[in-house]
């Protein structure tokens, strides 16, 4: 792979990583020519550079990457995957999306398709890692589990390096380190991001992971309630009910026999499995970005529900065209992320409304649930040409909105 000599111009949207590995144009997905998020930050870069020996905190040593089993573990838009491809690395994403950004940033750099393999965190994980480096989530859950699965791949002599802002590494996470892998330090912070340096202790025995975890919902929430929900580690609210998703099961309309419903971003499940339970005769389909959600989705489903009833459960962009046919779809539920990692941002919530509309069909009904100050009863009225307040308290709103 040659970084330097990409046979197509990258688009605007690309932002290019200067690394020891090489110069490379990384953009996020989907693609936006206005998008001003870039695919790296900070905490990519130092990374990259302790590995090449370039801080202090290697104390001038690179670590060899020849020859070894490389695990990148929650590489957010495949920054270090594509630097270190040459080194054929194994990226374990949670992200549908941040398999998809990796993928497209490979091909942009010219990697074969065999420098890089991409396994998501339900996927079995390897049976051995020398180079484990870890891009720290937001949610400490995913961490806990997905280190839990790695541990058994990891010995006495693999190098381990995490790293994330300063804003994402706290003692919580040094010490799941330190319990599920052995003695972890940090490193001074850099432009506000930070590395996370573990040696691996093989006497150490940190069990199994205690993902899922599973509660019962509680009364006066219609269909759903008493009902138990299954939530993989790192799915949205996964020891309580979100006081939104209560406010939108309470107000939740009941699908016709036959109909066509969409979960969209659906997290634990919560909702589609309310209406299925409502509309007995729908067809349900699940869909989120999360495969620990999607997981979450089809178990707290078929726990309610049974092995036989009708669903899909889908990781994909939202309801994108090549998701799902256009105009076939009778009810979409929607409970819309505000935030990117780190990043607030309504990008995503006008991607799944425009999806939503794209898919219904004529007469067919998008419900939204979301906090009263994102005005999401402006984009609504802008999309469709309509938009009903069907419930309101100080906080969130339950708005419905019918593709004419």
């Amino acid at each position: 792979m040659n970084p330097q000599t990409t046979p197509a111009a990258a688009p605007p949207a690309a932002t290019p990583f200067a690394t020891p590995w090489g110069t490379f144009d990384l953009t996020r997905f989907p693609e936006d020519p206005r998008e001003r998020l870039r695919a790296w930050d900070a905490a990519d870069e130092y990374l990259l550079r302790h590995l090449a020996g370039e801080t202090d905190s290697a104390a001038g040593a690179a670590t060899e990457l020849a020859g070894r089993r490389i695990a990148v573990l929650g590489d957010r838009w495949g920054a270090l995957t594509t630097a270190l491809a040459e080194h054929r690395p194994l990226q374990i994403s949670d992200s549908h999306l941040g398999r998809k950004a990796t993928a497209a940033n490979l091909a942009r750099a010219g990697a074969a398709v065999d420098e890089a393999r991409l396994l998501t965190t339900r996927d079995s994980p390897p049976e051995r890692i020398d180079v484990l480096l870890v891009r720290v989530p937001k949610s400490l859950a995913l961490l806990e589990d997905q280190l839990h699965r790695l541990a058994p791949a990891v010995h006495e002599g693999t190098v381990v390096v995490g790293s994330g802002m300063v804003t994402e590494i706290h003692t919580s996470t040094l010490r799941l380190f330190e319990r599920i892998l052995g003695p972890t330090r940090t490193s001074l912070a850099v432009r506000k991001a930070r590395l996370i340096l573990c040696t691996p202790d093989p006497a150490l025995a940190p069990g199994p992971s205690p993902w899922p975890h599973r509660y019962a919902l509680p009364s006066g929430i219609g269909p759903a309630s008493g009902r138990t929900v299954v939530n993989h580690a790192g799915t949205f609210c996964a020891e309580r009910l979100d006081i939104g998703t209560r406010f939108l099961l309470a107000h939740l309309p009941t699908p016709a026999p036959g109909d066509r419903v969409v979960d969209l971003g659906c997290g634990n499940g919560v909702v589609g499995t309310a209406a299925a339970l409502a509309g007995p005769g729908a067809e349900l389909l699940f869909v989120d970005e999360s495969h620990q959600a999607v997981a979450s989705a089809e178990e707290t489903f078929r726990t309610n529900l049974g092995p036989d009833a009708r669903a899909e459960f889908l990781a994909a962009d939202a309801l994108a065209a090549d998701v799902i046919a256009p105009g076939s779809v009778d009810l979409v539920l929607n409970n819309p992320p505000f935030h990117s990692h780190q990043a607030t941002t309504d990008a995503t919530a006008w991607r799944m409304f425009t999806g939503s509309k794209r898919a219904l069909r004529p007469g067919g009904e998008l419900w939204v649930v979301g906090n009263r100050h994102l005005g999401y009863h402006v984009k609504l009225r802008r999309l469709f040409g309509n938009c009903q307040l069907v419930a309101g308290n100080p906080k969130f709103v339950v708005l419905r909105a019918v593709k004419r």
